[in-house]
């Protein structure tokens, strides 16, 4: 579902109308009319629904419409991420006018309607994608990104394709790991599980300060991997086959360091506004979607009458440095976060699919969750409950050289926070339960078909049976 970057902004444009990050370096313009790429969402759903839906999307979005015209009341979660992004908002009438009526944020229980986007749901629910990609939509963001400076043309829009390609995937204790491919920044979980699978996790304990900086390592090194050779395949030669080869997962485990290194190569986690969500029907079907607007409220920019909130993703994850694999160029799909799993049996039949938001922190939480899993023994609401660590920088470009910092739940215990902390990691406090995510994992016995789900507690989320 990723799209691409505007035909008509060369290189030398998206520099000159970049801008400076903290460290100096040049980087793309964050959010505003020139930060969105092509959503690649709508034709997903579509090519998603063909292959293996057994309703038509007007069927679906017969509750989306009726949400977005007569409204919901806007959750806590919500109404924060409202006020946290007002300022970014502001210089946006359309954006303000939904969100920020009058010009005061939507509090924790009032009612967000959208009629724009309602009239635009049921225009693509009577006449399919094309009218989003070529036809009534497609035409209005295009006039209203070229009226505020934005580049994204109708063409742009009318030349966006579906790729539907293999997954990625990895052997793991028996097991087998299914990925999201390239690209998106899938392969980082499965070269990390490599990394971690040369380690006797289970042993180690899994909270303990050996299996943190075990599991923190794997993943620094795959984010290493990822900013040093991946890129949209259409465009970049990515070496998939050796990044996931048991044989440079047992080289770089045996350079791990007994304590904390800083000179790993990485960048860091911003917010995100970011939806996972993972289903299993009664024929043991499993999906695990996540879709996107990167940033918090993305671009900022609702595309005037259409009620259509634009991604930044180009502006969020392209890099602007020479000879980068992920190197703006009009018509490339940008390197991004997204990456959701699912996991198959000795028999290669599924038996759990799983998900999180979170930016980069999402590979960092799913490998937390399938460790727990699978070197834990837990159960799925277990996995999605035990205390949880994440770290920062990691990709975004825009800060790239901030400070190492490990971020830790005070319920990882103090035994194993102090050796982490000799061990030279430095090391922030987030309270309980103050790590963020929303891992929503279900699970399938192969043999009798009853399904267990577990959702996050840090989140807005549930597991529901129907």
């Amino acid at each position: 579902g990723s799209g691409i970057a505007p035909r008509g902004a060369s290189l030398e444009f998206m520099r000159e109308h970049g801008e400076d990050a903290p460290d100096g370096r040049r980087v793309m313009t964050q959010h505003g009319p020139l930060s969105p790429s092509v959503p690649g969402f709508v034709a997903g759903c579509f090519a998603l629904l063909d292959q293996y839906g057994t309703k038509s999307f007007a069927e679906l979005a017969v509750p989306a419409i009726g949400y977005a015209a007569d409204g919901f009341p806007i959750s806590p979660g919500e109404a924060r991420g409202i006020e946290a992004t007002a300022g970014r908002l502001l210089p946006y009438p359309a954006t303000v006018a939904i969100f920020l009526p009058g010009g005061n944020p939507l509090r924790s229980g009032d009612i967000l309607r959208q009629s724009d986007l309602a009239r635009s749901i049921a225009l693509i629910a009577n006449d399919g994608p094309d009218a989003f990609y070529r036809g009534q939509i497609a035409q209005e963001i295009a006039q209203y990104l070229a009226a505020n400076g934005g580049m994204l043309s109708a063409d742009d829009f009318a030349d966006h394709e579906t790729a539907v390609s293999p997954p990625l995937a990895t052997s793991y204790r028996g097991y087998t790991v299914y990925e999201t491919g390239l690209p998106t920044q899938g392969f980082v979980v499965l070269e990390a599980l490599n990394i971690c699978e040369q380690a006797p996790l289970a042993e180690m304990g899994l909270r303990s300060a050996s299996a943190v900086h075990t599991e923190v390592t794997a993943l620094r090194l795959a984010f290493a991997d990822r900013r040093a050779h991946a890129g949209d395949p259409d465009f970049v030669e990515t070496p998939i086959e050796k990044l996931l080869s048991k044989e440079w997962a047992a080289e770089l485990y045996a350079g791990i360091a007994p304590r904390y290194t800083a000179d790993i190569d990485t960048g860091v986690l911003t917010p995100g506004d970011t939806t996972s969500l993972v289903a299993v029907d009664k024929d043991g079907l499993m999906i695990s979607l996540i879709f996107t607007v990167s940033d918090s409220f993305g671009s900022g920019v609702v595309a005037g009458d259409t009620g259509i909130l634009l991604t930044n993703r180009a502006g969020h994850c392209f890099e602007l440095e020479d000879g980068h694999p992920n190197l703006y160029a009009p018509g490339k799909r940008t390197m991004h976060t997204l990456n959701c799993y699912l996991i198959a049996d000795g028999d290669d039949t599924p038996v759990l699919v799983g998900g999180t938001p979170g930016g980069d922190y999402q590979p960092q939480w799913n490998i937390q969750t399938i460790t727990g899993l699978i070197d834990g023994g837990l159960d799925v609401q277990a996995a999605t409950e035990q205390s949880r660590w994440q770290f920062d920088p990691a990709t975004y470009p825009i800060q790239r050289g901030e400070p190492f910092s490990l971020t830790v739940e005070e319920r990882l215990g103090e035994e194993t926070i102090g050796e982490l902390k000799r061990m030279g990691y430095p090391v922030a406090r987030a309270g309980m339960w103050g790590a963020g995510g929303s891992v929503q994992v279900i699970a399938r016995d192969p043999e009798t078909g009853i399904l267990a789900g577990g959702s996050d507690p840090r989140a807005e989320g549930m597991a529901i049976g129907l």
